[in-house]
């Protein structure tokens, strides 16, 4: 356990953000020896802090990340069980050209989380999120193709979105006829028969 009354450590929080688009957590900000007297003060204004939303801060100086405001969605959560997920998991994994409206967010059922922010939708799901579900794009937890192309398929993502998404997944060696065929089959019949439909789109490996 961190001591929270060490002296601050800004090089360690200034290290840990720039890993984050210059976002930070308040839990993470405490492990830095930040109080919360502390961070209000830095968060005030002219301070270095910017407060994005509760429990939310950025480096007020930090320059602008690309896809920020996916980075701040999953930060908002909890980012140990929260994965970027359906469109916005297609488009940062380049699969189709999905142009997502709003960020999209998974987290377990089970789990308890703050009313999402404006422009985030949080979906909720009792299928665990196994180790080969999960993968890291630019330092986001991200579903991985199968789980994404399944999902976005579930959600009612355009079916030529999906389509795509599964030929190019194949194409770039991200995933396998018989991975999609094999999770496809613990979906819904719409699922697995669009699935199916793709396959019949791409190549033949």
């Amino acid at each position: 356990m961190h001591d929270t009354t060490q002296a601050p450590d800004h090089d360690r929080l200034f290290e840990l953000a720039s890993e984050q688009g210059g976002y930070f957590t308040a839990g993470q900000a405490r492990q830095c020896g930040f109080s919360h007297a502390l961070l209000a003060h830095h968060a005030r204004e002219g301070g270095r802090f910017t407060r994005v939303r509760r429990g939310l801060y950025r480096l007020r100086q930090f320059p602008p990340a690309p896809r920020e405001e996916v980075l701040a969605a999953w930060l908002a959560l909890d980012r140990e069980e929260a994965v970027v997920s359906h469109d916005s998991a297609l488009d940062l994994l380049g699969l189709s050209d999905v142009v997502p409206e709003v960020v999209h967010v998974t987290v377990p059922r089970s789990k308890r989380y703050r009313p999402a922010a404006p422009g985030v939708r949080v979906h909720t799901t009792t299928r665990e999120m196994v180790p080969s579900d999960v993968v890291v794009r630019e330092g986001i937890r991200v579903t991985a193709p199968v789980r994404a192309i399944l999902d976005a398929a579930e959600a009612g993502t355009a079916p030529e979105q999906v389509i795509a998404a599964a030929v190019q997944a194949i194409e770039q060696g991200l995933a396998t006829r018989q991975q999609l065929l094999a999770a496809a089959g613990e979906r819904s019949s719409r699922v697995e028969q669009l699935v199916r439909r793709a396959l019949d789109h791409g190549p033949a490996t």
